[in-house]
């Protein structure tokens, strides 16, 4: 396994050189996971190297871009591709049928709850695109559930400063809540679906 040392440390020196756009492209590609890549953007705002708010902003537009790569292939490849080529994004059948499964039977709101959930971080786009959501509003949903997940890791990345590599140790107790939260907001949105829909049929 060095060689996956290797390369996430190889990948984060070349983030470093690239400052802003290292984060961007990093995130937009994803070949180390996005809480490391936001992490040591917080590291580099702690080094004075960045800002803060450029660490924020630079995180959440990766985000987006990564996830209209993945919402642009369900949409014009579809599912073949990610059965042929899934395991090199770490996407299998089984996470394609989870997201699947989660997107026909909550609609387009689950595009923003699943981003809180490992994984199904990134699988939720597929369906989306392959069912064809309106671009704006996938765009306009992934954006707001973007923004704190980049603020979160630039700000433990921040504060950990030389020791931010500790950051799995460190984000246990905000992600949690982070999730409860997300679960929380889909439980709403299933019942705000399920009585709008017997509404209609009374």
């Amino acid at each position: 396994m060095d060689w996956i040392h290797e390369l996430a440390t190889t990948a984060l020196h070349w983030i470093e050189g690239l400052g802003y756009w290292g984060i961007i492209i990093g995130l937009g590609i994803e070949v180390i996971p996005s809480e490391i890549v936001l992490s040591y953007g917080g590291y580099l705002v702690y080094q004075d190297k960045i800002t803060f708010l450029g660490a924020v902003i630079c995180g959440t537009i990766g985000a987006v871009l990564q996830q209209w790569i993945l919402y642009a292939i369900g949409r014009y490849a579809g599912r073949p591709f990610f059965e042929k080529y899934g395991k090199f994004i770490k996407i299998t059948p089984k996470h394609l049928d989870k997201a699947e499964g989660w997107f026909n039977r909550y609609g387009s709101g689950i595009v923003f709850t699943a981003r809180f959930v490992p994984v199904m971080r990134q699988a939720i786009s597929i369906p989306a695109g392959m069912a064809r959501m309106n671009f704006w509003l996938f765009t306009g949903l992934t954006t707001a559930a973007s923004i704190p997940w980049a603020i979160l890791f630039v700000y433990l990345g921040s504060t950990l400063g030389d020791q931010w590599e500790n950051i799995d140790e460190k984000a246990g107790q905000y992600v949690q809540p982070a999730i409860l939260i997300a679960i929380a907001l889909l439980v709403v949105y299933v019942l705000y679906k399920v009585l709008r829909k017997r509404g209609k049929t009374v």
